[in-house]
């Protein structure tokens, strides 16, 4: 879990307009995309308490 809050972080690092290229709708989609996933994964949990944010405890 840990792992995939680092990862999900380090995509600000593409928001580096000197390193790369991308439009308004390139960030839509992108954001899109994670959206979805993390509302995929969350079905099949069901419904839970999304409150919070940090590092992932148990």
């Amino acid at each position: 879990m840990n792992r995939a809050l680092k990862d999900i972080r380090l995509i600000g690092n593409l928001s580096n307009k000197s390193a790369y290229s991308y439009t308004e709708e390139d960030v839509k989609k992108m954001f899109r995309a994670l959206q979805r996933e993390i509302e995929f994964a969350r079905s099949k949990f069901g419904d839970g308490d999304s409150s919070g944010s940090g590092d992932f405890k148990l």
